[in-house]
Protein backbone atom coordinates (compact mmCIF):
# COMPACT_ATOMS: atom_id res chain seq x y z
CA UNK A 1 0.00 0.00 0.00
CA UNK A 2 1.91 3.27 -1.09
CA UNK A 3 2.92 5.26 2.46
CA UNK A 4 3.47 9.01 2.72
CA UNK A 5 6.36 9.49 -0.07
CA UNK A 6 4.33 7.64 -2.39
CA UNK A 7 0.96 9.89 -1.55
CA UNK A 8 2.79 13.39 -1.37
CA UNK A 9 4.41 12.02 -5.21
CA UNK A 10 1.22 11.92 -6.15
CA UNK A 11 0.03 14.94 -5.05
CA UNK A 12 2.68 17.24 -6.06
CA UNK A 13 2.38 15.55 -9.60
CA UNK A 14 -1.17 16.58 -9.46
CA UNK A 15 -1.40 19.96 -8.38
CA UNK A 16 -0.06 21.67 -12.10
CA UNK A 17 -2.91 19.77 -13.90
CA UNK A 18 -5.80 20.70 -11.63
CA UNK A 19 -4.83 23.26 -8.86
CA UNK A 20 -7.31 26.43 -10.02
CA UNK A 21 -8.75 24.48 -12.92
CA UNK A 22 -12.35 23.62 -12.95
CA UNK A 23 -13.73 19.81 -13.38
CA UNK A 24 -15.97 20.37 -16.69
CA UNK A 25 -16.90 16.72 -16.37
CA UNK A 26 -16.81 14.39 -13.79
CA UNK A 27 -17.18 10.23 -14.81
CA UNK A 28 -18.25 7.93 -12.27
CA UNK A 29 -18.14 4.53 -13.74
CA UNK A 30 -19.15 2.40 -10.65
CA UNK A 31 -21.36 2.62 -7.38
CA UNK A 32 -18.40 1.91 -5.80
CA UNK A 33 -14.76 1.07 -4.43
CA UNK A 34 -13.87 0.19 -1.08
CA UNK A 35 -16.94 1.42 -0.03
CA UNK A 36 -19.53 3.19 -1.95
CA UNK A 37 -19.11 6.56 -3.29
CA UNK A 38 -21.35 9.44 -2.44
CA UNK A 39 -24.60 10.43 -3.57
CA UNK A 40 -24.33 12.52 -6.72
CA UNK A 41 -20.68 12.43 -6.64
CA UNK A 42 -20.06 13.32 -10.22
CA UNK A 43 -22.52 15.92 -10.40
CA UNK A 44 -21.27 17.68 -7.14
CA UNK A 45 -17.68 17.66 -8.75
CA UNK A 46 -18.66 18.41 -11.71
CA UNK A 47 -18.02 22.67 -12.22
CA UNK A 48 -16.20 22.59 -8.91
CA UNK A 49 -12.83 24.30 -8.95
CA UNK A 50 -10.15 23.18 -7.45
CA UNK A 51 -8.56 25.52 -4.97
CA UNK A 52 -5.86 23.87 -4.33
CA UNK A 53 -4.39 20.08 -2.67
CA UNK A 54 -3.22 18.44 0.19
CA UNK A 55 -2.37 16.17 1.79
CA UNK A 56 -3.07 14.06 5.29
CA UNK A 57 -0.97 10.98 6.42
CA UNK A 58 -1.94 8.56 3.30
CA UNK A 59 -4.60 10.92 2.03
CA UNK A 60 -5.04 13.36 -1.21
CA UNK A 61 -7.19 16.56 0.02
CA UNK A 62 -9.11 18.46 -3.05
CA UNK A 63 -10.71 21.27 -1.53
CA UNK A 64 -13.37 22.86 -3.92
CA UNK A 65 -15.18 26.02 -3.82
CA UNK A 66 -17.98 24.33 -3.44
CA UNK A 67 -16.80 24.59 0.03
CA UNK A 68 -16.24 20.77 0.18
CA UNK A 69 -13.53 18.72 -0.20
CA UNK A 70 -12.60 15.24 -2.34
CA UNK A 71 -10.79 13.03 0.09
CA UNK A 72 -9.00 10.25 -2.35
CA UNK A 73 -7.06 6.97 -0.91
CA UNK A 74 -5.31 5.17 -3.04
CA UNK A 75 -5.47 1.70 -1.72
CA UNK A 76 -3.47 -0.94 -2.69
CA UNK A 77 -3.10 -0.62 -6.34
CA UNK A 78 -4.99 2.67 -7.23
CA UNK A 79 -3.66 5.18 -9.50
CA UNK A 80 -4.14 8.44 -10.50
CA UNK A 81 -2.54 9.62 -13.75
CA UNK A 82 -2.43 12.76 -15.81
CA UNK A 83 -2.96 12.82 -19.41
CA UNK A 84 -3.21 15.82 -21.66
CA UNK A 85 -1.65 18.51 -19.33
CA UNK A 86 -0.97 21.34 -20.95
CA UNK A 87 2.07 22.58 -19.25
CA UNK A 88 3.21 19.97 -21.18
CA UNK A 89 4.79 17.64 -18.34
CA UNK A 90 2.30 14.86 -19.53
CA UNK A 91 1.22 12.87 -22.34
CA UNK A 92 -0.48 15.21 -24.49
CA UNK A 93 -2.78 12.68 -25.94
CA UNK A 94 -5.94 11.39 -23.88
CA UNK A 95 -5.20 7.69 -24.19
CA UNK A 96 -8.00 4.98 -24.42
CA UNK A 97 -10.23 4.33 -21.44
CA UNK A 98 -9.38 1.21 -20.15
CA UNK A 99 -10.50 -1.53 -17.49
CA UNK A 100 -10.95 -0.25 -13.87
CA UNK A 101 -10.45 2.92 -14.55
CA UNK A 102 -13.57 3.75 -12.14
CA UNK A 103 -12.88 7.87 -12.16
CA UNK A 104 -12.46 10.01 -14.28
CA UNK A 105 -11.92 14.00 -14.22
CA UNK A 106 -11.84 16.22 -17.38
CA UNK A 107 -10.38 19.87 -16.71
CA UNK A 108 -10.64 22.97 -18.08
CA UNK A 109 -7.15 23.43 -18.82
CA UNK A 110 -7.35 20.31 -21.16
CA UNK A 111 -5.84 18.17 -18.47
CA UNK A 112 -7.82 14.62 -17.56
CA UNK A 113 -7.61 12.83 -14.24
CA UNK A 114 -7.90 9.04 -14.26
CA UNK A 115 -8.43 7.08 -11.29
CA UNK A 116 -7.70 3.23 -11.70
CA UNK A 117 -7.79 0.96 -9.42
CA UNK A 118 -7.67 -3.09 -10.29
CA UNK A 119 -8.13 -4.20 -6.72
CA UNK A 120 -11.02 -1.04 -5.51
CA UNK A 121 -9.49 -1.33 -2.54
CA UNK A 122 -8.99 2.96 -3.03
CA UNK A 123 -11.87 5.57 -1.67
CA UNK A 124 -13.12 8.54 -2.79
CA UNK A 125 -15.89 10.55 -0.31
CA UNK A 126 -16.86 14.23 -0.57
CA UNK A 127 -16.64 15.76 3.06
CA UNK A 128 -17.73 19.42 4.24
CA UNK A 129 -14.73 21.25 3.95
CA UNK A 130 -15.12 23.34 7.28
CA UNK A 131 -15.37 20.29 9.12
CA UNK A 132 -13.09 17.37 7.31
CA UNK A 133 -10.58 16.95 9.71
CA UNK A 134 -13.29 15.63 11.96
CA UNK A 135 -14.06 13.25 9.46
CA UNK A 136 -13.44 9.36 10.83
CA UNK A 137 -10.40 8.51 8.55
CA UNK A 138 -8.71 11.85 9.24
CA UNK A 139 -9.92 12.77 13.37
CA UNK A 140 -7.61 9.78 14.50
CA UNK A 141 -4.30 10.64 12.99
CA UNK A 142 -1.59 11.70 14.89
CA UNK A 143 1.20 14.21 13.64
CA UNK A 144 2.48 14.51 10.33
CA UNK A 145 6.44 13.64 10.46
CA UNK A 146 7.15 16.29 8.07
CA UNK A 147 5.38 19.51 10.07
CA UNK A 148 5.99 21.40 13.31
CA UNK A 149 3.99 19.14 15.78
CA UNK A 150 6.15 16.24 15.30
CA UNK A 151 8.96 16.45 17.61
CA UNK A 152 11.26 14.88 20.09
CA UNK A 153 9.03 15.23 23.15
CA UNK A 154 6.16 14.19 21.68
CA UNK A 155 7.52 10.75 20.37
CA UNK A 156 9.06 10.84 23.64
CA UNK A 157 5.97 11.23 25.53
CA UNK A 158 4.03 8.59 23.08
CA UNK A 159 6.83 5.71 23.80
CA UNK A 160 6.75 6.29 27.80
CA UNK A 161 5.36 2.79 28.82
CA UNK A 162 4.48 1.21 26.28
CA UNK A 163 5.11 -2.40 25.79
CA UNK A 164 4.86 -3.26 22.15
CA UNK A 165 8.04 -3.18 19.70
CA UNK A 166 9.13 0.41 18.37
CA UNK A 167 8.38 -0.79 14.97
CA UNK A 168 4.04 -1.82 16.02
CA UNK A 169 4.62 1.76 17.73
CA UNK A 170 5.71 4.06 14.89
CA UNK A 171 3.27 1.91 12.81
CA UNK A 172 0.49 3.37 14.90
CA UNK A 173 -1.28 5.95 12.73
CA UNK A 174 -2.58 7.50 16.06
CA UNK A 175 1.42 8.52 17.15
CA UNK A 176 2.69 9.26 13.66
CA UNK A 177 0.45 9.50 10.26
CA UNK A 178 1.45 7.98 7.32
CA UNK A 179 3.92 5.82 8.30
CA UNK A 180 4.58 2.25 6.62
CA UNK A 181 6.25 -1.07 6.78
CA UNK A 182 8.87 0.18 4.03
CA UNK A 183 9.49 3.41 5.90
CA UNK A 184 9.80 2.25 9.72
CA UNK A 185 12.12 -0.57 8.61
CA UNK A 186 14.43 1.68 6.73
CA UNK A 187 14.21 4.19 9.76
CA UNK A 188 14.93 1.75 12.43
CA UNK A 189 18.18 0.60 10.48
CA UNK A 190 19.27 4.14 10.16
CA UNK A 191 18.88 4.83 13.69
CA UNK A 192 20.94 1.55 14.78
CA UNK A 193 17.74 0.48 16.32
CA UNK A 194 16.42 -3.27 16.58
CA UNK A 195 12.83 -3.40 15.52
CA UNK A 196 12.18 -6.30 18.11
CA UNK A 197 12.88 -3.51 21.50
CA UNK A 198 9.71 -2.43 23.26
CA UNK A 199 8.94 1.18 22.85
CA UNK A 200 8.90 2.20 26.48
CA UNK A 201 12.47 0.82 26.87
CA UNK A 202 14.65 2.51 24.50
CA UNK A 203 16.36 5.52 26.36
CA UNK A 204 14.96 9.04 25.66
CA UNK A 205 17.54 10.38 23.70
CA UNK A 206 17.73 7.25 21.14
CA UNK A 207 14.02 7.99 20.92
CA UNK A 208 14.20 12.07 20.32
CA UNK A 209 16.89 10.79 17.53
CA UNK A 210 14.42 9.29 15.58
CA UNK A 211 12.26 11.89 14.96
CA UNK A 212 14.66 13.84 12.31
CA UNK A 213 15.83 10.40 10.74
CA UNK A 214 12.44 9.65 10.34
CA UNK A 215 12.02 12.75 8.46
CA UNK A 216 15.35 12.14 6.76
CA UNK A 217 13.98 8.87 5.44
CA UNK A 218 10.84 10.31 4.23
CA UNK A 219 12.48 13.35 2.23
CA UNK A 220 14.66 10.98 0.66
CA UNK A 221 12.07 8.86 -0.50
CA UNK A 222 9.76 11.53 -2.09
CA UNK A 223 13.02 13.24 -3.75
CA UNK A 224 13.07 9.33 -5.36
CA UNK A 225 9.79 9.54 -6.26
CA UNK A 226 8.87 7.34 -3.78
CA UNK A 227 8.58 3.40 -4.04
CA UNK A 228 7.79 1.22 -6.78
CA UNK A 229 7.17 -2.76 -5.69
CA UNK A 230 4.18 -3.82 -7.62
CA UNK A 231 1.51 -1.55 -8.67
CA UNK A 232 2.26 2.44 -7.22
CA UNK A 233 3.43 5.03 -10.29
CA UNK A 234 3.75 8.51 -10.39
CA UNK A 235 0.88 11.12 -11.72
CA UNK A 236 3.26 11.06 -15.26
CA UNK A 237 2.92 7.30 -15.14
CA UNK A 238 6.85 6.67 -14.74
CA UNK A 239 7.66 4.85 -11.93
CA UNK A 240 9.45 5.79 -8.28
CA UNK A 241 13.11 4.79 -7.41
CA UNK A 242 13.78 4.74 -4.18
CA UNK A 243 13.04 1.22 -3.67
CA UNK A 244 16.92 0.84 -5.04
CA UNK A 245 18.30 2.54 -2.09
CA UNK A 246 16.95 0.37 0.71
CA UNK A 247 19.36 -0.42 3.46
CA UNK A 248 17.12 -3.27 4.65
CA UNK A 249 13.15 -3.55 3.54
CA UNK A 250 13.23 -6.32 0.71
CA UNK A 251 17.32 -7.52 1.11
CA UNK A 252 16.58 -10.45 3.28
CA UNK A 253 20.20 -12.33 3.22
CA UNK A 254 22.45 -9.43 2.11
CA UNK A 255 25.09 -7.49 3.88
CA UNK A 256 24.64 -4.81 6.26
CA UNK A 257 25.49 -1.85 4.09
CA UNK A 258 26.34 -0.03 7.35
CA UNK A 259 30.20 0.82 7.35
CA UNK A 260 32.12 -1.54 9.64
CA UNK A 261 29.00 -4.38 10.15
CA UNK A 262 29.48 -7.24 9.35
CA UNK A 263 26.10 -8.61 9.41
CA UNK A 264 23.33 -9.05 6.91
CA UNK A 265 19.71 -8.57 6.90
CA UNK A 266 17.49 -10.73 8.60
CA UNK A 267 13.78 -11.03 7.82
CA UNK A 268 10.99 -11.94 11.02
CA UNK A 269 7.15 -11.42 10.95
CA UNK A 270 5.77 -8.64 13.14
CA UNK A 271 1.87 -8.69 13.61
CA UNK A 272 1.22 -10.47 9.90
CA UNK A 273 3.68 -8.10 8.36
CA UNK A 274 7.70 -8.50 7.29
CA UNK A 275 9.98 -6.76 9.12
CA UNK A 276 13.88 -6.57 7.82
CA UNK A 277 16.68 -5.51 9.59
CA UNK A 278 20.26 -6.07 10.62
CA UNK A 279 20.43 -8.61 13.21
CA UNK A 280 23.77 -7.81 13.98
CA UNK A 281 23.77 -3.56 14.38
CA UNK A 282 20.14 -2.85 15.34
CA UNK A 283 19.96 -2.80 19.28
Amino acid sequence: MPELPEVETVKRGLAPAMEGAVITNAAVNRPDLRWPFPERMAERLTGARVNGLRRRSKYILADLDTDETLLIHLGMSGRMTVSGDPLGQFTHQHPQAVKHDHVVLDMDNGARITFNDPRRFGAMDLLETATAESHKLLAVLGPEPLGNDFHEDHLVAAFQGRNTPVKSALLDQGIIAGLGNIYVCEALFRAGISPRRKAGQIAAHRVAALVPIIREVLQDAIRAGGSSLKDFRQASGELGYFQHSFDAYGREGEPCRRAGCTGSIGRITQSGRSTFYCVKCQR
